[in-house]
């Protein structure tokens, strides 16, 4: 949850920083907050103006539901949550330019299958990926404009796919949420008349724009509790840290420089602020309020003058627009509060500098290629581009090859579900690591035993409960056991067993690449991998170049006999040129039991069968 709201026709962000004295109870502001809700609806009611009665429901709804934010932040349960480093990608690269130039020479675009025969979907596939509130570090922008079919027909692209136009379409994709940037290219529908898609003129090429604004630099100030109060500064860059709690920090920043002028009017976020917590790993956000109590204030004295005028008018819009600008011009500072998952022990904040910015602009025509993830070509696709890109996870997700029987064990969380005592559950379940992918399927559970207890007076584990064999079922695979309390004599108080885990034991090796062994074999930038000697189900492979660092691997396609043959060999195609590979072999499949003894939670029985 980022906290940065449009406000008003002048499109600034707003925030809200509740300071000053001790705050009441979650519970009163939260009576506070309804009551200020019902109030302010109620003034809207008497507004009669329409344009009005809009600037006024824009900006006090904005206002109230910066407030709502700010307590659902404040009262979010301190659980730890760890992330990733966001500015790790920057470290590989000697200039922000160089990072751009990847990010830029880096992109391709994949044609993919749809469901439907009038549908062929477009991914456009970048080299990095950031768990921050943006796509790329940098402010940029990607305009597509056409693409380009097999038949030479050029279709432009157009924002919104139109149930009116009988042409082919090219349009942004509707049905995939996890990827936004994907491209549909849609065939006219005719009633009666099968079509084969296969037959449709297809995409070869896709044309856009692109352009991204690279800093003059990025600097971080390395923060603890010593530095509460005191102002940092690096040149132009100062960073003060005005509070640090449990889980938030408040910082205030400023760059003394003007803006470069390539920058203009484009919205910057010029921090970045990441925090450890004792064992040295980077948190998760869980969100951030921006702007400071004075810019608050500011905009709670126009709403209440809003509510105090008669009608809009034209003269009264530029007037607030004008008070706005003239506002935010003497505000010399920005300011921040960052939430965080977890406690703080020491901050980083960094800042990139646009005093000087270097825009780079690239005309794009991208060929559109076809890699299936199961295919029974015989011959490799070659998939070079010219970037080198590094996986900055790999070394935390190895780091479960080497997952143990207590690591494993005390990593089970147990949750239960009782809104339907028909169908009660008790669930097992760890944070997914290295280790399952490389569990196989051959799994032999055993036993897995357990019985259900009643609860004596003083709510301590009393007698067993006979039950048929029908009243529960385990689930080893899944982690789950599901009861019927329609079948219990008794009311169920604990559950007492043994649940199987699986544990995959990894044997690791490193290899030259220009040593590799029978059943591998490296083809520039691909590794091809002979599936009969090293199967998919017992083997993974990560790549390194001479830097020590992990290859970012691009994708992978299986090459099978067919249908009903086996897998002949798999081939590996990564950002840049292996040098040295490290294998992983599953070589035993142990069952690990986690014993357990659960208090139930207690279900709805009145509506159970009597």
């Amino acid at each position: 949850m980022d906290v940065r709201l449009p406000f008003t026709s002048a499109g600034l962000c707003l925030v809200l920083l509740i300071s000053g004295c001790s705050p009441p109870s979650e519970e009163k502001r939260q009576v506070s907050l309804e009551e200020k809700t019902a109030q302010f609806e109620k003034s809207l009611d008497a507004i009669t103006d329409p344009k009005l009665k809009d600037a006024v429901a824009e900006l006090g709804g904005s206002l109230l539901l910066l407030e709502r934010a700010q307590l659902k932040l404040d009262s979010k349960p301190v659980e730890t949550e760890y992330g990733e480093d966001v500015l790790a990608v920057l470290k590989h690269y000697p200039t922000p330019q160089a990072l751009v130039d990847t990010y830029i020479n880096g992109l391709f675009v994949l044609h993919k299958d749809s469901s439907s025969d009038y549908l062929t979907d477009l991914q456009p596939v970048f080299p990095f990926n950031f768990s921050i509130p943006a796509e790329f570090l940098f402010p940029h922008g990607l305009e597509w404009q056409s693409v380009t079919l097999s038949n030479k027909r050029v279709i432009p692209f157009q924002p919104e796919w139109s149930e009116t136009d009988p042409g082919i379409q090219l349009s942004p994709s509707s049905s995939n949420l996890t990827n936004p940037d994907d491209l549909t290219v849609t065939y006219p529908f005719i009633e009666g008349l099968q079509v084969d898609n296969k037959h449709q003129p297809q995409p070869v090429s896709l044309q856009g724009k692109m352009e991204v604004i690279a800093p003059r630099r990025l600097y971080t100030f390395d923060l603890t509790k010593k530095d509460i109060g005191q102002t940092r500064t690096n040149d132009n860059l100062s960073v003060t840290l005005l509070n640090l709690g449990n889980n938030f920090a408040e910082i205030e920043f400023n760059n003394s420089a003007p803006l470069a002028p390539e920058v203009g009017d484009t919205p910057l976020n010029p921090l970045i602020v990441q925090a450890r917590d004792t064992t040295g790993q980077f948190l998760s956000r869980s969100g951030s309020i921006n702007e400071t109590a004075t810019q608050i204030a500011f905009y709670q004295k126009q709403l209440e003058k809003m509510q105090q005028q008669k009608a809009w008018s034209e003269a009264y819009e530029k007037q607030i627009d004008e008070e706005q600008r003239t506002f935010e011009k003497q505000q010399n500072h920005h300011y921040t509060k960052v939430y965080f998952n977890g406690p703080i022990d020491t901050l980083e904040v960094s800042m990139l500098d646009f005093s000087t910015a270097t825009v780079t602009r690239k005309d794009l025509n991208l060929p559109v290629l076809r890699f299936d993830r199961n295919t029974t070509e015989k011959t490799i696709q070659p998939l070079s581009l010219p970037v080198v890109v590094y996986d900055d996870q790999a070394p935390t997700w190895l780091k479960g090859a080497s997952l143990g029987e207590d690591q494993l064990k005390k990593s089970i969380s147990i949750s239960q579900a009782v809104d339907d005592p028909s169908a009660a559950r008790i669930e097992f379940d760890h944070p997914r690591s290295f280790n399952d992918e490389l569990l196989g399927t051959s799994f032999s559970p055993g036993e897995s035993p357990v019985s259900f207890f009643t609860e004596d007076s003083s709510g301590k584990r009393d007698e067993p409960i006979e039950l048929p064999p029908e009243a529960y079922q385990i689930d080893p695979l899944r982690g789950t056991i599901t009861y019927d309390l329609n079948l219990f004599p008794e009311t169920p108080a604990y559950a007492v067993g043994s649940m199987p885990l699986f544990l995959a034991t990894v044997e690791t090796k490193t290899i030259d690449a220009h040593q590799l062994p029978k059943g591998l074999e490296l083809k520039g930038n691909a590794l091809v991998v002979d599936q009969k000697l090293f199967p998919a189900q017992d083997w993974r492979f990560f790549a390194k170049d001479d830097s020590g660092n992990y290859l970012k691997e691009i994708l992978s396609v299986s090459h099978d006999a067919g249908a009903q043959g086996p897998a002949l060999f798999a081939v590996h195609y990564f950002y840049g040129q292996p040098t040295r590979l490290e294998t992983y072999q599953r070589t035993e499949l142990s069952t690990v039991q986690y014993g357990f003894e659960v208090k139930l939670d207690k279900a709805d029985m009145s509506h159970l069968a009597q």
